[in-house]
């Protein structure tokens, strides 16, 4: 489980969160939704240490790692892989042996043994017939789903979306969508995505967080954002241009 606890953040005199407290239930597949500039990313950031924050608690799996340092970070990465918005693949490099790249790395295997690994990890997102592809060749989509096989080679128990369908072609962005939720249902992975992509949402969140101002407005399941009576999610959820929803 993963618990964010009274969580502060500030960049200089600029406030982004305050006061932020929630649950991410093991196994699931966690949304946090909000408008940009809200803190989702920066939010997300601090659980693999490219952040700290100001004062607050991050709890993963019974230990505090708000306090770690820069030399304990390292296994909580392992723990918590992180996909980009950009899927920040090596142009010069086939999908495989950026699959490979982190296996040489963490695995010490050897390049044969890495490539080997690289295109069973691709098969996994479905992407095994283009593992000689270079990324320059395929669609955003494509790179996004070696960029999540690539997350995968550390054998995460948490995966961290940073806005997966941004940019995205509705066919492909469903695509990902199938694939985080195939991540949760069949690895028991749990995954927290960072989006404002209503599809998405309502497709295969099982919780939901929406922040807004920094503060937790509202968490809960799809039912409970469908059903809410708050003007600002609902005003949010549904995309209209007037109400009290402010900036």
């Amino acid at each position: 489980m993963i618990q964010f606890k009274n969580i502060v953040k500030s960049f200089g005199p600029k406030p982004v969160l305050n006061d932020v407290s929630f649950d991410v239930p093991t196994g699931s597949v966690f949304f946090i939704i909000g408008a940009s500039g809200v803190g989702k990313s920066v939010l997300i950031k601090h659980l693999v240490g490219l952040l700290y924050r100001d004062s607050g608690e991050i709890w993963l799996d019974d230990e505090d790692i708000s306090k770690f340092d820069e030399s304990r970070m390292g296994a909580i990465r392992k723990k918590c892989a992180m996909v980009f918005q950009h899927s920040t693949l090596f142009d010069s490099m086939t999908c495989a042996e950026n699959v490979a790249l982190p296996l040489r790395k963490h695995k010490h295997l050897s390049l044969r043994e890495a490539l080997a690994e690289a295109r069973e990890r691709l098969k996994v997102v479905r992407m095994q017939e283009f593992a000689d592809r270079y990324p320059p060749e395929m669609g955003d989509g494509m790179r996004k789903r070696v960029a999540i096989a690539r997350a995968l080679t550390v054998d995460p128990k948490y995966v961290l979306f940073d806005e997966p369908t941004t940019s995205l072609d509705p066919v492909s962005a469903r695509r990902v969508d199938a694939l985080i939720r195939e991540l949760s249902d069949k690895l028991g992975v749990t995954s927290i995505v960072v989006s404002h992509d209503l599809t998405s949402l309502f497709a295969i969140a099982d919780r939901i967080v929406m922040l807004y101002r920094g503060k937790v407005r509202l968490q809960g399941s799809r039912a409970d954002f469908k059903s809410t009576e708050d003007g600002v999610v609902q005003q949010f959820i549904h995309g209209r241009a007037t109400g009290p929803f402010e900036l």
